[in-house]
């Protein structure tokens, strides 16, 4: 399966890639949700999963789950939101917005299957 890491820090896109790898996922990686959405449209196939961080220049992470949302053609994409922001606010506005799972920074390459065990992409 495919996914795709979205996030601005090179060495959080390395280490996602990584683990996402170790489990089996051929990973493409984004340095910004702008660069992410440009990489999502035709010809390029939707993603499976999407691990995406909430603080990116351009647009936030929060944006790019909306503008995910709102396209047709990505609106059942499996969005998992990864990043430092450890507030119950902010995790109800990413679910809000379209996130379907939020994995709080720092994390175990056990929490990320575990999320994604949840969004049905991982066995």
């Amino acid at each position: 399966m495919h996914t795709m890491v979205v996030d601005d820090s090179r060495t959080m896109r390395m280490i996602l890639s990584r683990e996402l790898a170790a489990l089996g996922f051929a990973v493409t990686q984004a340095a910004s949700g702008i660069e992410a959405l440009r990489l999502m449209q035709p010809p390029h196939p939707c993603p499976g999963p999407i691990l995406v961080d909430w603080n990116m220049p351009g647009i936030t992470g929060l944006e790019f789950v909306e503008a995910v949302r709102t396209n047709p053609s990505t609106r059942s994409t499996a969005v998992l939101m990864v990043t430092t922001e450890t507030g119950i606010g902010q995790m109800v506005r990413a679910m809000e917005a379209g996130a379907n799972e939020y994995l709080m920074k720092p994390f175990t390459r056990e929490m990320i299957a575990d999320k994604l065990h949840l969004l049905g992409v991982l066995e």
